[in-house]
């Protein structure tokens, strides 16, 4: 590699996992597409806007919170928060979930009526999600937990909040699998993917 020459400013890493390792709640054919189509489109477009700017130079997040309700970066900061939400989407993921515990599980307790309720209403929210978006599990400066969902790119991370969990609701996320059925995606992935281990460091983590 000629060292002279400057990489490509966002890269699409690497999934935490073989692209078959979620199988049967998400496909490998799924995940060829969500993963090597959806989201390397994000990280290309972002690369092709940013090229020459001063967000070229930034950190992923950074360029979120940076374009994050300014109209003119309307395209950088979807694309910015599109590439940043699946990232950590796939971390939120793994074939190997379990339950929350410690400090995480009682702050669910306090503020979510508990895990049962949890999983109950972080589908609803996600059912809820009109088209495009997300459903995330968020903590708050004073350490108190909450469910929100967003809309198309938006994220929580933008506004600062801690990001513990997400869930993809755009349908490229689950069509291929479970067609129109967004219920059942969700209740699939909550009950069996979610990464407890990744949320919990996510809510020991300073903001």
């Amino acid at each position: 590699m000629n060292i002279m020459t400057k990489p490509k400013a966002f890269a699409l890493p690497p999934l935490p996992y073989d692209e078959n390792a979620l199988e049967p709640t998400i496909s490998a054919r799924t995940m060829g597409f969500h993963y090597g189509k959806h989201h390397k489109a994000y990280v290309d477009k972002l690369n092709e806007l940013t090229k020459g700017t001063e967000y070229a130079e930034m950190k992923l997040d950074d360029v979120v919170k940076a374009t994050f309700g300014d109209p003119s970066k309307h395209d950088i900061f979807n694309n910015a928060a599109q590439a940043w939400n699946h990232t950590f989407f796939w971390a939120c993921l793994t074939p190997n979930s379990g339950k929350p515990n410690g400090e995480l599980m009682r702050a669910i307790d306090r503020d979510l009526g508990g895990f049962a309720k949890f999983k109950e209403n972080f589908a609803k929210e996600g059912v809820a999600q009109f088209g495009s978006g997300w459903v995330w599990l968020v903590a708050y400066d004073d350490d108190r937990v909450g469910i929100e969902k967003t809309p198309d790119a938006a994220t929580p991370m933008a506004e600062g909040k801690r990001c513990l969990l997400t869930i993809d609701v755009w349908e490229h996320a689950y069509y291929l699998d479970y067609q129109n059925r967004r219920p059942d995606f969700l209740a699939a992935v909550i009950g069996k993917l979610l990464n407890w281990d990744f949320a919990m460091q996510n809510f020991l983590r300073s903001g």
